[in-house]
């Protein structure tokens, strides 16, 4: 029985109240931040006047857009507390268009900052030296000059988004509203109807009757819509396409990995590097079906655990061995960790209208709150390690940068939480000498590699073969896109198409291909995270000071200038191949345990 909020114990309850001490306080503030953005529309057509107009209006909008965030992290964290509750509905939908009003009040910044030639800028500096703490901010303007366009061209494209975000809004209401699943039978012989929700929980039961069941029913489901989610996904693509277009850039690609600064290159060694060495992903998959005892390993059969182990864990040990784990940092982070696990940043177990899943989040002017729906489960203790470096990622950028710099690329988000999953995986590998239960460490680090690197890399390679075809004229037509997703996951997984027919719909199921080049972050990141996690547990303080500053960095740099601060390269594959040789040597020892018995 799922628990009223109001029985929670507090101390496992965020304090939201170190934001605004009560509603009424995030009120009165709603009402004084709405009434200073519209005073500050008076401001367009003065950016250039002066320098100290530079100075003075540059800093009134991150001024306004630090308040407007701290504004809408309360809505945003009261509402997914209990989603029931109308008024955190109506302060969210009130922080939103607070938002909306703040983003069209300084629509002239960018623009007008287009005209500032370099030499005007110098001179600028010079009469106001308070403006070089802006300096990279004003490079990242600079170096994008040649992609803006015109004011009353970018109002245009402006007034269109809500038309560019409707393949989008289509695909989600479509997916998560209209569609409707089968009924199938769980492991406990019920029937039940299948969700997005319970699908991956019964694609990974021991019987293998249920899998195949649920997995058949999910995508014959997608079949019978297939030429519906063919259509929002190509509308999406053009839509890509042609901002790309307009915009000057070469392709969707282009536009999306200049947004964060990241060159092309590192797309496309993550996708050679990853194909070299699929054959890893093979004989994974080969000893997978060993364990399995199966003549014929089907694509629903690769989501159950191999380990029978039940590695269960409480919250409050969690914390403990957290705390433990993460003291490899240094004391630094440890003081840091132990105030986010002590004084109420995360807001832990289920309760009625709760969120689900998990998050790090906060403003600038906030505690890296965390939520959770904790489970006892190692699982939830990897989800709260991987949080907890979100937090900690937020702490130290918002302790040592200006708010211009204060944040951090979505690039290098997920490093730092990965990194101290793969340091988990390293203490508990460490500490473990039972068979049983490495294997069962060694299976989750596997399939969350599998996962992460190998099923993201699929899914970026895809993403750009779709967006190359529309741009040669190739029409995005329902078997054009089955016939191209089933090939890419017959040379991923190794299996053959034919015998895995309703795999070809997959592509129909996957939001982020409407994020716009985003999934390939995924498994940059965790193989970055990979390297870095190896360096920080066998090298030297060197590398834990060097880790330290690229969390201390945020966006005071460029992404790959500040992930080199911790020592990776990632404009080459060298990190890569130091990921896929810890996969190797992880997968190698699965592979003995396995022929000791370990997994029976």
């Amino acid at each position: 029985m799922t628990d009223n909020r109001s029985h929670l114990e507090e101390k496992y309850t965020w304090d939201l109240s170190t934001i605004f001490a009560t509603d009424a306080a995030w009120e009165t503030e709603a009402d004084s931040l709405s009434a200073a953005i519209e005073a500050a529309r008076q401001q367009a057509g003065h950016l250039l006047d002066s320098s100290s107009s530079l100075l003075d209006i540059t800093e009134l909008q991150l001024e306004l857009a630090r308040r407007v965030e701290k504004l809408y992290v309360y809505a945003s964290m009261k509402n997914d507390q209990d989603t029931t509750v109308a008024k955190y509905q109506e302060y969210q939908a009130k922080a939103s268009g607070i938002y909306a009003k703040f983003s069209e009040a300084f629509s002239f910044y960018e623009p007008e900052f287009m005209d500032l030639t370099q030499e005007t800028y110098q001179a600028f500096l010079a009469e106001k030296p308070e403006l070089a703490v802006y300096d990279h901010f004003f490079d990242k303007l600079f170096k994008a000059r040649e992609h803006v366009l015109s004011q009353a061209e970018e109002e245009l494209l402006a007034g269109a988004q809500e038309i560019f975000n409707g393949a989008e809004e289509t695909f989600s209401i479509l997916d998560n509203a209209d569609i409707a699943f089968p009924i199938v039978t769980n492991d406990k012989g019920e029937e039940v109807e299948l969700t997005h929700g319970n699908f991956i929980s019964l694609m990974e039961s021991k019987d293998r009757t249920v899998r195949q069941a649920a997995y058949e029913a999910m995508y014959s489901t997608y079949e019978q819509f297939q030429h519906t989610y063919a259509k929002t996904l190509q509308t999406n693509v053009k839509v890509q396409n042609y901002k790309a277009r307009v915009h000057k850039y070469t392709s969707a690609r282009q536009a999306a990995m200049s947004a964060n600064f990241i060159p092309e290159a590192v797309y496309d060694t993550l996708l050679e590097t990853v194909n070299k060495h699929l054959p890893l992903l093979h004989r994974y998959l080969k000893l997978r079906q060993e364990v399995l005892g199966l003549d014929d390993l089907k694509m629903y059969d690769v989501y159950t655990p191999l380990s029978e182990t039940d590695l269960a864990i409480g919250y409050d040990e969690a914390l403990e061995k957290a705390e433990k784990v993460l003291a490899v940092f240094g004391q630094d982070y440890s003081e840091r960790v132990h105030r986010a696990f002590t004084e109420r940043w995360i807001d832990v177990h289920v309760n009625k209208g709760k969120r689900s899943g998990a998050y790090s989040g906060g403003s600038y002017d906030t505690n890296a709150f965390m939520l959770l729906n904790w489970q006892d489960t190692l699982d939830n203790l990897y989800t709260l390690v991987h949080e907890t470096g979100h937090s900690l990622h937020s702490t130290f950028t918002r302790e040592t940068q200006p708010y211009v710099y204060g944040d951090y690329s979505i690039f290098l988000a997920e490093i730092a939480s990965t990194t101290n999953e793969n340091i988990m995986t390293e203490a508990l590998l460490h500490e473990v000498q039972d068979d049983k239960e490495r294997f069962a460490i060694l299976n989750h680090y596997l399939d969350g590699f599998r996962g992460t690197v190998f099923r993201q890399t699929q899914f970026a390679e895809f993403e750009h073969a779709i967006h190359q075809a529309d741009q040669n004229g190739e029409v995005l037509t329902s078997e054009y896109l089955n016939n191209l997703y089933a090939d890419l996951n017959e040379k991923y997984y190794g299996l053959k198409k034919e015998d895995n027919h309703f795999i070809q719909y997959e592509w129909a199921r996957i939001p982020h291909f409407y994020y716009n080049y985003y999934v390939y972050q995924y498994a940059t990141g965790f193989a970055a995270a990979s390297y870095l996690a190896d360096k920080i547990v066998h090298g030297s303080q060197e590398d834990i000071d060097h880790y330290l500053t690229y969390l201390k960095s945020g966006n005071s740099d460029y992404p790959l200038e500040v992930i080199a601060k911790a020592g990776v390269d990632m404009a080459k594959g060298d990190y890569l191949e130091a990921a896929f040789k810890v996969f190797e040597e992880r997968l190698t020892e699965l592979e003995d345990l396995v022929a000791k018995g370990a997994h029976l």
